[in-house]
């Protein structure tokens, strides 16, 4: 479970991201987080695995205090917490088997970083994960030869191959052209519910949150306006969480 009790978080320059954010996630939600540019979405899910430091309140992941944590804490923190990101941070020119490989690096001895050698149930392991999001086949094409679409499923792979309990991703469809973004959005929705994995998703597409996530989280000027299910979510919802204005882009 996450938890944020009275979380806020201030930026160096003053600016707040969070304003007093309660809320509960439950582990196999797949949740959506909508609103406007600048309204807090990354800041939300980007302080749940430490990439921000909250300034204020308490945030626990499996009853862990995350504000405490530090050093070796913060890497097991990550370790438990898969972040997929819209510009996929792919080594382009590496295989796709290299790239998913990738992720058992930061719990790999000195020697074995330095020589890259992987185990072969780090292998079996990787293959495993091409095969769940469906490029298996694409294992030793080099990662520049494929699709965006195809690009993104390498990096959920890759954050599958760590075996993770929670996915944060941060605007993972935004490069996609819209019948990519139903096929990747359908992986993460599949997965969430074969693999009770909590998936928290910062999306700007409105249509895609609404048909696949199971519940909405709205966020405006750093508070959250709106939690609920997305099946409830009405015009009026929408006119609340982007204060009467769309997003430019709905495909």
């Amino acid at each position: 479970m996450i938890e944020f009790k009275h979380v806020e978080m201030q930026y160096p320059n003053g600016f707040k991201g969070l304003k007093d954010i309660n809320v509960q996630i439950e582990q196999g939600e797949y949740v959506a987080v909508i609103g406007l540019s600048g309204a807090g979405k990354s800041t939300f899910i980007r302080c749940i695995n430490r990439m921000h430091d909250i300034t204020d309140g308490e945030l626990y992941v499996n009853e862990t205090d995350v504000r405490k944590l530090r050093g070796a804490g913060v890497r097991k923190l990550r370790r438990n917490i898969g972040m997929i990101f819209q510009s996929f941070n792919l080594v382009t020119r590496a295989t796709v088997l290299k790239n998913v490989l990738v992720s058992f690096v930061p719990e790999m001895p000195a020697w074995r970083k330095l020589l890259g050698v992987f185990t072969q149930e780090e292998k079996r392991k990787a293959l495993t994960a091409l095969d769940q999001v469906g490029i298996l086949d694409k294992a030793f094409v080099r990662v520049d030869q494929l699709s965006g679409g195809q690009q993104q499923r390498v990096a959920l792979a890759r954050t599958l191959a760590q075996t993770p309990g929670i996915i944060l991703a941060d605007e993972p469809v935004a490069s996609l052209d819209p019948v990519t973004a139903n096929q990747v959005m359908g992986d993460f929705a599949r997965i969430n519910k074969e693999m009770n994995m909590t998936i928290i998703m910062n999306i700007h597409h409105i249509d895609l949150a609404l048909e696949y996530a199971t519940r909405v989280i709205g966020i405006r000027a750093g508070e959250i306006v709106y939690d609920g299910h997305a099946k409830d979510v009405t015009e009026e919802v929408l006119n609340t969480i982007y204060n009467g204005q769309r997003p430019i882009e709905e495909d």
